[in-house]
């Protein structure tokens, strides 16, 4: 990759700032909890791993900041740094999977010094954000063999290394397929209110080298109607224990498009996006976020002013509209209620 997501550097986590791309390619440096927390809210960065990874390493900084005589007072303090970071975007599950793992690591060392705790959260930290790169890269493998040589795919908002701690897991699957030499080519729905398909996943397949068209949300049926998609992979924000997938906004249209016109559907997630306490979609949190998201862009307004807006982040694809889902431990199809538990070790 000739850009990072996000790293661990000097005791600060540097992010890339997604709100500047494409224009400008500019990384930011966060020494404190609170602000990684509020570059997690205002989508400096986003997509789930990513987040998990942020979380981690916010933890990882709010530890070392703690000022404490006692153990008590050290966990007190470290659970208020886990709550000021689990507020910041409720939809994602990675963002609670990763805050539960680093607290997990500060209880398996809670009879030791307080030095050698912060220590054992820092590392943590650096290695979830190692092992995202792993698994993002065997989904990756995974997903390559579901798509076709000369395949068009479309994918919808950015599941790519931006999303991640680097390779990407729906745009991992494409870019696998492309580095095993199949000749393919991707549509990239704009995915408005953010665009983060225009701004950044063709930003980040044009870098690789991979055939990009850049479409507005509401062609793809056009497009799928006139069978120049041949496949559709997209990420996840949150698995319910039936297969039912949150994803950015538009990911249902997507699907729904897809069955109507007999082509596969495939989500790319890795295991930590799996919820199985949910029973299904009905159950997964939806983040609303502010009106002007909707009425402006770039500080340009477009709609008439007071107009009402709503804007959820996400939506959730039922699970029969899904073909597969992609996860790093194998291919789900089928059955997910007893295929997700299979993949997830459970």
């Amino acid at each position: 990759m000739s850009f990072r997501t996000i790293e661990w550097l000097d005791d600060k986590v540097i992010m890339i700032d997604q709100t500047r791309l494409p224009a400008e390619e500019v990384y930011n440096s966060y020494g404190d909890f609170q602000s990684v927390a509020e570059a997690i809210k205002g989508m400096v960065i986003r997509g789930a791993p990513a987040i998990g990874v942020a979380a981690a390493m916010g933890v990882a900084l709010g530890a070392q900041a703690i000022i404490a005589d006692t153990h008590e007072s050290f966990f007190r303090q470290l659970d208020n740094v886990c709550d000021v970071l689990g507020r910041t975007r409720p939809t994602a599950v990675n963002l609670f999977w990763g805050l539960e793992r680093m607290k997990g690591v500060a209880e398996s060392h809670r009879g030791e010094s307080l030095a050698i705790i912060r220590a054992a959260l820092k590392q943590e930290a650096i290695r979830i954000e190692r092992d995202d790169q792993t698994i993002c890269r065997n989904i990756g493998k995974w997903g390559a063999t579901l798509i076709p040589d000369g395949a068009t795919v479309l994918t919808h908002c950015n599941a790519g290394g931006l999303a991640t701690a680097g390779y990407g897991t729906a745009l991992g699957v494409i870019r696998a397929a492309h580095e095993g030499g199949k000749k393919i080519q991707v549509f990239a729905d704009e995915t408005r209110p953010w665009l983060q398909g225009a701004r950044l996943t063709a930003w980040e397949l044009m870098k690789e080298g991979i055939p990009t068209t850049l479409i507005s949300d509401n062609m793809a049926g056009f497009f799928m109607n006139r069978g120049e998609i041949t496949c559709c992979v997209v990420g996840a924000d949150r698995i319910a224990a039936n297969g039912d997938t949150a994803n950015k906004i538009g990911t249902y249209s997507v699907a729904v498009l897809a069955k109507e016109n007999n082509i596969p559907f495939y989500v790319a997630a890795p295991v930590s996006t799996l919820d199985l306490t949910l029973a299904d979609g009905g159950q997964i949190p939806i983040e609303e976020r502010p009106s002007h998201e909707v009425t402006h862009i770039k500080g340009v307004s477009i709609g008439p002013v007071g107009v009402r807006v709503r804007n959820p982040s996400f939506d959730v694809t039922p699970a029969r509209y899904i073909t597969a889902i992609i996860t790093e431990n194998g291919i789900v199809t089928g059955d997910f209620r007893s295929g997700l538990r299979k993949v997830a070790g459970s």
